[in-house]
């Protein structure tokens, strides 16, 4: 079969690479369509190894038709060949076919295409960890959502939504802020013009505290808006793309009683994984059918075009998920 490979100089090509070996757990998934992710990059730059026992090329979720199932798959599982399924992967999904231990594997929901439901597992999956399991809230919080432009955000806001969480996100431009009406954003800061640290002192003034922040920025203005929470509230640290230092006054921390938490889904264990997969297909599920909560596509291209994939994420066009098709 043939694969995306990573190039000494970090360029990509699209090349042969050993068929996969069915696993007694595993499914054969023929793959129709994978999503792109900011961890492909780290991986093509080095820096974000895949796990051990995955492929080394790059790809963590995708949507295709199960082909082949292991006996033990078949005997754990009502997976039957000709499913159409989606899946979350330690990597390997930017090729032709993956093998996927079968609790990996979800249906793809109803009125969901292949491209649709590629964009799903990681984006979803993530959502739901910090959401739900690292974030504990509740219907009636209040969520900051950073960078509310991103393929994660995408998810978030509306999945959030979906559950009667008010939101506010941040943004670059107004021309970003008119891109993200879709996602229905309670609030949406426009940071050139607005401080969000100021924006924050006054919902905490007004009585709408921030209960949850996921936060893929990071840098000097975390440390700033973090004095500026709900009495027990939750900041999820996932990503540090403006920066991994700030300045933090810890007496207001313990006052608060707020806690920093980092969180990584790659770095969870396959049992984790597992169950977050579960709970997504009977609580999410439902709303991603009824419309409700639906991935946000900003760009589909054919998979030999990873690296102009790739471009569209180094220099943050996207709006949304970047999906390859194959």
């Amino acid at each position: 079969m043939k694969a995306i490979l990573v190039n000494e100089d970090k360029s990509l090509r699209w090349d042969n690479v050993p068929d996969p070996i069915l696993g007694n757990d595993d499914c054969l998934v023929k793959i129709a369509a994978a999503a792109l992710n900011r961890a492909d990059l780290m991986q093509r730059e080095g820096d974000y190894p895949p796990p051990a026992g995955c492929p080394e090329w790059m790809g963590l979720e995708i949507a295709g038709t199960i082909v082949e199932i292991g006996e033990e798959a078949k005997a754990k599982s009502n997976w039957k060949i000709g499913d159409k399924v989606c899946a979350l992967l330690g990597g390997g999904g930017y090729a032709e076919y993956a093998n996927v231990k079968y609790d990996m594997l979800m249906p793809v929901p109803k009125n969901c295409s292949m491209i649709e439901a590629a964009a799903i597992p990681e984006a979803f999956a993530t959502a739901y960890l910090n959401l739900f399991v690292e974030g504990n809230i509740k219907e009636g919080d209040t969520l900051l959502m950073n960078a509310g432009a991103s393929g994660l955000a995408s998810v978030i806001i509306p999945m959030a939504k979906a559950f009667g969480i008010r939101v506010i996100t941040t943004v670059l431009t107004e021309e970003i802020a008119n891109n993200i009406k879709h996602l229905n954003a309670d609030r949406v800061v426009v940071t050139t013009k607005e401080d969000i640290a100021e924006v924050l002192k006054e919902e905490l003034e007004n009585g709408h505290p921030i209960d949850v922040a996921i936060d893929c920025l990071g840098g000097e203005i975390m440390g700033k808006c973090i004095h500026y929470l709900r009495h027990g509230a939750r900041w999820i640290m996932i990503a540090a793309l403006a920066g991994t230092k700030t300045e933090i006054d810890l007496k207001n921390i313990y006052v608060r009683n707020v806690r920093i938490i980092g969180s990584t889904l790659r770095s969870r264990t396959p049992e984790v994984k597992a169950q977050i997969l579960a709970d997504l297909v009977q609580n999410v599920w439902p709303k991603v059918e009824t419309g409700e909560v639906k991935p946000t596509i900003y760009k589909v291209l054919p998979i030999q075009e990873a690296e102009a994939a790739h471009d569209i994420l180094y220099k943050g066009q996207n709006i949304g998920k970047v999906v390859l098709t194959v």
